[in-house]
């Protein structure tokens, strides 16, 4: 297809279908002798060029023909890239161009993170999700409007990659993969948009009011009449622009609302600001009664400097995630010829697991490993919250995107791409930005109700005032369209939850579910885990204890082959106590039953390791009485003879547990401990930390049931956990927290996710929750009551248009800096010397 005619020149912006003269598509005018038809809804609309004409047909073809009706703009410029589009997605579907941006989701199903461009309006996102998601192989598409960031699934056996971004190009946009810079560029054009506006509606209030403040203050008979009439006539001049530029999206919103058949909260501004200027104008022609350009521009400025102001507290949010995409870097130095210290400089995508890496100190890590060689520190705050230097030697995992701080370290890379702790980070981030929790769901329901009732009562009470006192009817009537603000009411929830979520991840706690910071400030009772949670989770090995003709290194060797591929803390504890070396036997028929233990085949013997009711089961023995030891958690190894050994473990509970059980404790919170550890070691840990209800030797089923029954007692339940068997649990709770060090399956099951894994992180967690859960009781509390007082004041004629108009606007701003005071204030320090770091 030859779209080489496309025009080149940037359509102008349009929030209604293009005139006789334009192209329908992008809104150009039509050149001399052009005849691209296409039969839209039955009417045949003209086209520019072969190029929209191919647009506009591939959308009637695909029946998405309702985009031309819910569209409030026009394309943001002409499809003259098409054809180099259509070209170049070829090269995505190459194995080494996929690896750094789609991810396997399944045998045969791939995702990945797409930017999309010309993207102008809520009808675009319709357009493209109806338009990729009927395409055949496509699983799932979700585009969000705010980041203009689409997550796409597809079957790679039915479609490939570049057929799908070839299937966007079809309808007149761009797709490509997720690159943070072109975003950031992205956000500036709207910030710089916004801007340009703002400074066209301060300029003309500014002016205009230099021309209204000699009427207000000029003598009855000291203005003549002609001098009135060219004042308001450069009013006038000075207010359209203000109005045709700076207002235009309230005008276009508000008529796509209408054209939906709902009302907004741009239709009072709007049916405000058009129906004063047009009043106005009117004035000004007739040569008599009141203008209100003053009023006018205020109002317009004062509400776009709001808006700009809530416009860069929702970028500020996104670039929370866009900040974890940047710290990769995109280069990185492999060491082809290790132990040599010579490499070459390589793209970070062409990296694979198996690769050692040099890098350098002040460089990003550029993707998760382990130390071969040297020794360091690291700068991890980004992706934990933790502002200390984390020191790294030979052997120790490091995460990309942390920060090398001291020497060299030679690095043999782990994961790459979307595999890495990085990506699993931003994929949670995303989910939680995707969803709107229940309180922001019922203020939108409230605004949207607010604004029919403002309207009927703007016009029951301008029909009053016309029969009373005819000459003040107009402006009564704006101003009580104007001075409500359905704006605060629906701001005053997200923009408290917007900072809030930043400063909580600035802290090290990642929010992953909409709803999380809401339930945590009113969780009643806070259940714990014990391994990996209240202690370290490391495991350290005491004892074995044999109990069979086994002696103990043997009873090892085999826990070991049984534990080899496990991520429980105990089978960790155990491989690291094996000597190295050790050459342990084959093992076949591993099964984990979670919370329990495993179950194998090695050296012919069936065995089981792990809780001692479940390893009797497999030879019906009763174990041998032994003196408990306090908090040594007990592992028993057996086959279908009887007991083999018994292993003795010991954790190291958390130095900061303490404190964190006491402040929720002195709040009034309940804590509990349930583990499925031994009842003496979690009577013994529960003792030191000061919990009073714990319960050890659970199953994840006993622990489910527990929490079954405090929700039944009307208990709001925050649980922390960290394992495989704290997943359904942690999926039971109204609220969840995951440790940032626990498995992936935890991870993704948390509402939220200690990544520094500090529990005084979460103590300032909760306290940052009940802030902003009190900051928005005070801004919904405000929003009401403004309007309580403001509407009534404007019925009676005491509020003048220009006063309703700061009013709303101060009204949206008050609750943005309300919420703003829930960011933490930032302290200036210097940076730790490597000295001090040790």
């Amino acid at each position: 297809m030859d779209l080489a005619s496309t025009a080149t020149a940037s359509a102008p912006p349009a929030t209604a279908p293009a005139a006789d003269n334009a192209c329908y598509h992008c809104g150009l005018p039509l050149p001399l002798g052009a005849d691209f038809p296409v039969r839209v809804n039955g009417t045949v609309r003209p086209m520019c060029c072969a190029g929209c004409q191919a647009v506009a047909q591939a959308i009637v073809d695909g029946g998405l023909t309702e985009y031309y009706r819910h569209r409030d703009a026009l394309p943001g410029q002409a499809r003259e890239a098409l054809p180099e589009v259509l070209k170049d997605v070829g090269l995505f579907d190459h194995p080494e161009v996929q690896k750094g941006f789609v991810r396997p989701v399944g045998e045969h199903e791939r995702e990945a993170s797409l930017s999309l461009e010309g993207i102008t309006c809520a009808a675009c996102v319709w357009l493209n999700e109806q338009h990729i998601a009927r395409q055949p192989g496509v699983t799932a598409v979700d585009i969000n409007y705010a980041t203009r960031r689409a997550r796409v699934r597809w079957d790679e056996r039915r479609i490939r990659l570049s057929d799908i971004l070839g299937a966007v190009a079809a309808i007149g946009y761009r797709a490509h993969p997720y690159d943070a810079l072109r975003s950031e560029q992205l956000a500036k054009a709207e910030r710089r948009s916004a801007l340009w506006r703002l400074f066209v509606a301060a300029f003309g209030m500014m002016q205009v009011m230099m021309y209204a403040i000699p009427a207000y203050l000029a003598d009855e008979g000291t203005l003549t009449a002609d001098i009135e009439g060219l004042l308001r006539w450069a009013s006038m001049v000075l207010t359209a622009p203000v109005v045709f530029y700076s207002a235009s999206p309230f005008f276009s919103s508000a008529l796509r609302d209408l054209r939906l058949r709902r009302v907004g909260m741009d239709v009072p501004v709007a049916l405000g600001v058009g129906s004063a200027f047009a009043a106005s104008v009117w004035a000004t022609f007739a040569g008599g009664g009141e203008v209100y350009f003053d009023s006018v521009t205020m109002f317009v400025a004062f509400l776009l400097a709001g808006r700009f102001v809530e416009m860069v507290g929702r970028q500020k949010a996104v670039r929370g995630v866009e900040a974890l995409a940047k710290v990769i870097p995109a280069f990185a130095q492999r060491l082809a010829g290790y132990p040599e210290l010579e490499g070459e400089r390589v793209p970070v995508s062409s990296l694979s697991a198996g690769d050692v890496v040099l890098v350098r100190p002040g460089e990003a890590v550029p993707a998760d490993g382990v130390v071969l060689a040297g020794e360091s520190h690291t700068d991890e705050s980004l992706l934990t919250g933790e502002s200390r230097p984390v020191a790294k030697r030979e052997g120790a995992a490091v995460t990309g995107g942390s920060i090398n701080m001291g020497s060299p370290l030679v690095v043999r890379v782990q994961r790459v791409g979307e595999e890495t702790r990085l990506a699993a980070i931003r994929r949670l981030m995303e989910r939680a930005a995707g969803e709107k929790p229940r309180v922001v769901q019922m203020a939108d329901r409230i605004a949207a109700r607010f604004v029919f009732v403002v309207l009927a009562i703007a016009v029951a009470t301008g029909a009053l005032w016309l029969a009373t006192d005819p000459p003040r009817a107009l402006w009564v009537f704006v101003s009580v369209l104007v001075v409500s603000c359905p704006c605060a009411l629906s701001l005053a929830t997200p923009a408290a939850l917007t900072v809030a979520t930043g400063a909580l991840a600035r802290g090290g706690l990642l929010v992953t579910r909409a709803h999380a910071i809401e339930v945590l400030a009113r969780a009643t009772h806070f259940v714990f885990d014990k391994t990996g949670t209240l202690t370290r989770g490391r495991l350290r090995l005491e004892r074995v204890v044999p109990l069979g003709t086994d002696d103990a290194d043997a009873a090892l060797t085999l826990a070991v082959a049984l534990e080899q591929g496990s991520e429980h803390a105990v089978g960790a504890g155990l491989r690291e106590a094996l000597p190295a070396g050790t050459v342990l036997p084959a093992a076949s028929g591993l099964a984990a039953v979670t919370g329990r233990g495993v179950e194998g085949t090695v050296a012919g013997r069936r065995l089981r390791i792990g809780r001692p009711d479940y390893v009797s089961e497999l030879h019906g023995k009763a174990l041998p009485a032994l003196v408990e030891e306090g908090d040594v958690s007990r592992v028993a190894l057996g086959d279908d003879g009887g007991w083999i050994a018994l292993f003795e473990l010991r954790d190291e509970v958390r130095p900061e547990a303490a404190g964190v059980i006491r402040a929720l404790q002195a709040r009034g919170r309940q804590v509990w401990l349930l583990s499925g550890d031994t009842p003496a070691a979690v009577q013994a840990v529960a003792h030191r930390l000061g919990i009073v209800q714990a319960l050890g030797g659970l199953s994840p089923q006993d622990k489910h049931d527990a929490i079954t029954r405090l929700q039944r007692e009307g208990a709001v339940v925050a649980m922390v956990g960290d394992g495989v068997n704290d997943a359904p649990v942690l999926a039971q709770a109204q609220v969840s927290v995951a440790m940032g060090g626990g498995t992936e399956l935890a991870r993704t099951q948390g509402d939220l996710v200690l990544l520094s894994e500090n529990l005084a992180h979460l103590g300032e967690g909760v306290d940052t929750a009940r802030r902003t859960v009190r900051v928005i009781r005070q801004n919904l509390v405000w929003a009401f009551g403004y309007n309580l007082v403001a509407l009534p004041l404007a019925m009676l004629g005491y509020v003048t248009p220009w006063m309703a108009g700061i009013g709303m606007s101060a009204s949206s701003l008050l609750v943005v800096l309300n919420a703003l005071r829930l960011q933490p204030r930032v302290t200036k320090s210097r940076p730790a010397t490597a000295g001090e770091a040790r």
